[in-house]
């Protein structure tokens, strides 16, 4: 069921458990095989349960971690209250507080990084998002100063080049192409190599990645490879759902008519 996306695995076994599922015409049970020439009916049940599940975007803040709340720092999930709606969201739900009930985030965002943040009860959108097969793209605007990685300062723009003296203006006219090279393709991580990105330089300051993998404050280590020092970090989009102008620290429904 879950790989034929019609739930989470979690979801197909509080389903099974409450007779919602047959599999031809018989009711399942828990741990039956199924092949693919056979038939899977769903009660209208479980349909109902499954568009009242929501999904919600907010831009996260500095100082809100993604999930639990650790060091004293609020998880972001704070944020979903009545008041903090986005006056301009029009989707058809209607805040309720059963709504935080089963709702994670379905991917991180470090807590000092702000940005697009999503967080679901849909068992379906966390799989899509998140699952082991998972290649969603991911896009971040990240605002950079250069430190140097060995290189030689160029001629005539700068004199001296170490971390006591970054680069934080017209970064990109000193920062080695075969640098962003690397990081479009070539660089490890915790001993495994890195899928290729997308890395443009969006102005003379900011980078923009297009990642289609999530390890832990990957772009901020990225970066530290090639010489640089993550400033900023925002992101700004998943998949084909835009952050927007929703405004930082508010949050809205991921509308019916859109997808990931």
């Amino acid at each position: 069921m879950a790989d034929l996306n019609m739930c989470s695995r979690r979801e197909a076994d509080e389903w099974i458990a409450r007779g919602w599922v047959k599999v031809n015409g018989a009711i399942a049970e828990m741990g039956v095989k199924v092949t693919p020439s056979d038939r899977i009916q769903i009660d209208k049940a479980a349909s109902g349960h499954q568009a009242n599940q929501v999904t919600i975007l907010i831009n996260k803040p500095m100082g809100y971690v993604s999930a639990q709340a650790e060091d004293g720092h609020e998880p972001a999930v704070s944020l979903f209250t009545a008041q903090n709606r986005w006056a301009e969201d029009n989707a058809r739900f209607f805040f309720h507080p059963k709504q935080l009930v089963g709702l994670a985030p379905a991917g991180r965002l470090d807590i000092d990084s702000i940005g697009l943040l999503v967080m679901t009860q849909d068992g379906r959108v966390a799989r899509q998002l998140i699952g082991e097969d998972s290649v969603m793209e991911k896009e971040y605007l990240v605002r950079v100063a250069y430190h140097g990685l060995g290189q030689p300062a160029p001629t005539g723009q700068l004199v001296r080049m170490d971390d006591d003296d970054p680069i934080t203006s017209n970064v990109q006219a000193v920062f080695p192409p075969a640098m962003l090279a690397k990081l479009r393709h070539g660089l490890s991580l915790d001993g495994q190599a890195l899928k290729p990105a997308k890395v443009t330089w969006q102005n003379p300051e900011q980078l923009r990645f297009v990642l289609t993998e999530g390890k832990k404050r990957q772009i901020r280590r990225m970066c530290e490879l090639v010489g640089l020092k993550v400033v900023g970090l925002k992101r700004v989009r998943i998949g084909n759902v835009m952050l927007g102008n929703l405004p930082l620290g508010q949050w809205r429904y991921l509308a019916p008519h859109e997808g990931f």
